[in-house]
C-alpha cells in the first residue's frame, strides 16, 4: 500500500475514529485502526467491539492495500506533524511495518494483518430515516446528563429512544434516567421512523454520536435493527451495539397531578443555586427550598461548615412549601433549559417535581426530592 494525503484530512478523520479505541487492550488488533486504500480514497475503521467508526477520506492513491496499526500513536504522531503538509503512508513488502513520511520526518510502526480486523458492521437493518443534526443533537443534548452510570442496572446506561402517538402528531423521544432524575424530549417523527423498536443507545456510543453534530446543518441517517443502530454524517459512519435490556415503563413516573405552580427566572434561579451550595459537603448535596407566595428562599447547611441562605423572588401562589433537592442535579437540569423561565410543577416534600420550560411542551424533567 501507498497512499498520500492533506494532513488536516488525516487528522480530521482520526480524530473521529481513534477515539472508539480503548487504551487498554487484551486483544492486539482491538488497539489498532484499519486503513484501507483504494481508488481515490482512504478509509479508515476502528472498533471496540461494541461500536465501530469508518470515516473515508480523499487520497492518492498510488498502490492500493489495506492494514491496521496503533491507532493512538498513529493519531499522536499526526497530530504533532506541521499544519498543511502531505503525509505519506507505505507498507513494506514484508507486511512488517508502515513507515509515514512527511516533510523530513519519518516514522515505522508495527502492523498487524487486515484480516484480523473483527467486523461488527454486518446485519441487515430494518429502519432507515434522516433528520437534521440539530433535531438528534437536542435529543441528545437535553437528556444525556441523567444517563445512569450504575452498572448493575444496566438497561438505564444509555438513552431510549422510540416513537410516540401525541395529540400533535408521532413523535420520535429520547428519554433518560438514573433513578432520581429523568429527562424527556421530543421531536417530529421522521419519515420512515414509524414502527421502530424501542432501542437503548449506549453511553459511549451518545458521547461519540454528539461529536459528530456539530454542523447543525448537515443531515445525519439513522439505520435501526433490534440489535444495532447505524448512522451516517458526511463520510462517517457510526455503527453500534444496542444495549440488550428492556426500559423501564418511565411514564409512571412522570407525575400528573402537581398542582402548586412555581415560576423562576432560570439564570437567577441556577446563580442562587450555585452560590449556596458552595457550603454543602461533597456527601450532601441537599438544597432546601421554601416557597412562600412571590418569594423562595434557599438554604444550604453543612453541620461540618456553617449555612448559607438566598432569597428570590419567584411567581408562586400556592400553600407554602419546605422540599429539597440535590444541587447538583437542579444546576444540571437548568443548564438543559433554553427558555429564560423554569417552570416547577410540585406537590408535596416527598413526591417527584416535574420541571419544564416555559415555551417547550415536548421537553420535561422529573427530580425526585431530597430528605432536608
Amino acid at each position: 500500500m501507498r497512499v498520500t494525503l492533506e494532513r488536516t484530512h488525516l487528522l480530521k478523520s482520526l480524530n473521529h475514529v481513534h477515539r472508539v479505541v480503548e487504551r487498554r487492550n487484551t486483544i492486539p488488533i482491538l488497539s489498532n485502526v484499519l486503513l484501507r486504500a483504494e481508488g481515490g480514497d482512504l478509509q479508515l475503521e476502528a472498533t471496540d467491539l461494541d461500536l465501530d467508526a469508518l470515516e473515508t477520506v480523499p487520497a492518492m492513491v498510488e498502490t492500493p492495500g489495506a492494514t491496521t496499526v496503533p491507532a493512538h500513536m498513529f493519531y499522536d504522531i499526526v497530530r504533532k506533524l506541521p499544519d498543511g503538509s502531505q503525509v505519506s503512508l507505505e507498507t513494506a513488502p514484508d507486511g512488517a511495518a508502515m513507515t509515514i513520511l512527511s516533510g523530513r520526518s519519518r516514522f515505522q510502526l508495527q502492523m498487524l494483518p487486515e484480516s484480523d480486523f473483527p467486523d461488527i458492521t454486518a446485519g441487515e437493518f430494518t429502519h432507515r430515516f434522516t433528520l437534521p443534526s440539530k433535531d438528534l443533537r437536542k435529543l441528545i443534548d437535553r437528556t444525556q446528563f441523567a444517563i445512569s452510570t450504575e452498572e448493575i442496572r444496566y438497561y438505564l446506561n444509555g438513552i431510549y429512544f422510540h416513537t410516540v402517538e401525541t395529540p400533535e402528531g408521532m413523535k420520535f423521544r429520547a428519554v433518560a434516567t438514573d433513578g432520581h432524575r429523568l429527562a424527556q424530549t421530543n421531536i417530529p417523527a421522521p419519515e420512515g421512523a414509524a414502527g421502530m423498536p424501542g432501542i437503548i443507545v449506549p453511553r459511549k456510543t451518545v458521547g461519540e454520536i454528539q461529536k459528530l453534530l456539530e454542523e447543525p446543518e448537515v443531515e445525519a441517517t439513522v439505520e435501526l435493527s433490534t440489535t444495532k443502530i447505524r448512522l451516517t454524517v458526511g463520510n462517517v459512519v457510526l455503527t453500534s451495539k444496542l444495549i440488550d435490556g428492556t426500559f423501564p415503563d418511565y411514564g409512571r413516573v412522570i407525575p400528573q397531578g402537581n398542582d402548586k405552580e412555581l415560576r423562576v427566572e432560570k439564570a437567577d434561579f441556577a446563580d442562587a443555586v450555585d452560590r449556596v451550595s458552595t457550603i454543602s459537603s461533597e456527601r450532601g448535596r441537599a438544597v432546601k427550598l421554601t416557597l412562600s407566595e412571590g418569594k423562595m428562599v434557599l438554604t444550604v447547611v453543612n453541620p461540618d461548615s456553617g449555612s448559607a441562605t438566598e432569597e428570590v423572588h419567584v411567581e408562586y401562589d400556592a400553600d407554602p412549601l419546605d422540599i429539597g433537592f440535590n444541587a447538583r442535579y437542579l444546576l444540571d437540569i437548568t443548564s438543559q433549559l433554553s427558555s429564560e423561565t423554569a417552570v416547577f410543577k410540585l406537590a408535596d416534600p416527598g413526591s417527584p417535581t416535574l420541571i419544564q420550560e416555559s415555551d417547550d411542551p415536548d421537553t420535561l424533567y422529573v427530580l425526585m426530592p431530597m430528605r432536608v
